[in-house]
């Protein structure tokens, strides 16, 4: 039996941030998140250049059987393209050197994701009730808790949390994480930006997945979870059910939302 994603993505700067560094999008066989480094230039381009290339990569392979191609090999040329245009970018303008973003990306091919991950935006399946995370934070505070030097609570209240240790970086080299995840009928993937995991607990992450009927609901309750909690960063939030059959007309179109704007694509803020 063929399976097809159901999906839904939001952003929201929060609100203290007058702007957004967060990019995002979802299509059939895509769900990305890319969030610009805070306090360095142009961060807000860097999220929005990576997420066009992406969507590059999913307007083509929307096109071919991902069944028969190497899919970590894919999602990992398309990062691969999308750090060739942070540095052509940085070439043609010295203001924009240094410009950096996290990225999580995973291409579906019916039967699993290939996941490629640098940063700290995260990725999370929610599976017979239980939440799992399948990204790991590439930052400082979480070194610390691998070497065993801190605990994890430790690490929640760390002033230092958000320092990241890997990004993808114009002018540097990167190392991603890639891996596949097998999916299950039934599963719900959460992709989000640290603006949601910096104030909302795993616990309440999981609660509001479990209890939405449907993604837009799951990603409406989580963007609402990070604002009230205080929402000191941009929250960006892609949801995806893994259903029965091919995808219907209403899943079939590609989503961005967030700083992409800035490359010149229209901007909702929720769809389904």
């Amino acid at each position: 039996m063929t399976n097809s994603l159901r999906t839904a993505i939001g952003s929201d700067p929060g609100p203290h941030r007058t702007g957004n560094e967060d990019s995002a999008l979802v299509a059939p066989c895509l769900l990305a998140v890319a969030d610009g480094m805070g306090g360095h230039v142009f961060g807000e381009v860097a999220s929005a250049a990576t997420i066009a290339a992406l969507g590059d990569l999913e307007a083509w392979a929307a096109g071919v059987d991902l069944r028969e191609r190497d899919t970590l090999e894919l999602v990992r040329a398309g990062v691969a393209e999308a750090a060739r245009r942070l540095d052509e970018l940085a070439d043609a303008d010295p203001e924009l050197r240094g410009m950096g973003t996290t990225v999580t990306a995973m291409l579906w091919d019916g039967v699993g994701f290939a996941v490629a991950h640098v940063g700290d935006s995260r990725a999370y399946v929610l599976r017979d009730g239980l939440l799992g995370q399948l990204t790991h934070d590439h930052t400082m505070v979480q070194s610390l808790v691998d070497a065993g030097r801190i605990t994890r609570a430790e690490a929640e209240r760390h002033p230092r949390r958000s320092v990241l240790m890997r990004t993808l970086q114009s002018g540097n080299a990167y190392e991603l994480d890639l891996f596949r995840v097998d999916a299950r009928l039934g599963d719900r993937y959460l992709v989000c930006s640290d603006g949601l995991t910096d104030v909302v607990s795993d616990q309440a992450v999981r609660e509001a997945l479990l209890n939405a009927t449907d993604p837009a609901e799951a990603v409406h309750w989580l963007i609402t979870l990070a604002v009230r909690a205080g929402g000191p960063d941009n929250i960006t939030c892609v949801v995806a059910d893994v259903v029965p059959g091919e995808p219907t007309d209403s899943d079939s179109g590609r989503i961005t939302v967030g700083a992409h704007r800035l490359l010149g694509s229209p901007t909702p803020r929720q769809a389904s």
